[in-house]
């Protein structure tokens, strides 16, 4: 997930200068994009399903107080900047039938 993302490069650096790190990457980061690749329904290759975060002011908050935990919350409302969800985007893909249920439900664990 973006998330996660976000966590394994502050944790890249020594404890004793994640909190700077962490202030660099929420005036610099402009956007996270996370993907999985599943099997499509017809067997015939796979689609990529993508999170999309976008660097707003919001998530660059979260991520100066070190709140990662909270940005999938933050995700989930903000669709109006642009960003996606890794459920969402599975829930689309299904939608379409794109992908079986069976990849739809056992990936939105």
């Amino acid at each position: 997930s973006a998330a996660k993302t976000i966590d394994r490069i502050i944790d890249v650096f020594p404890k004793e200068r994640q909190g700077q790190i962490r202030s660099q990457l929420s005036t610099s980061l402009r956007g996270v994009i996370a993907q999985q690749l599943v099997p499509l329904k017809n067997g015939k290759g796979r689609t990529a399903v993508l999170e999309i975060l976008v660097g707003t002011p919001a998530i660059g908050n979260l991520i100066r107080e070190g709140k990662i935990h909270q940005i999938p919350s933050a995700l989930q409302t903000g669709a109006r900047f642009g960003m996606v969800s890794m459920e969402k985007s599975l829930e689309i893909l299904y939608n379409k039938g794109t992908i079986s249920r069976e990849e739809y439900e056992s990936r939105l664990v």
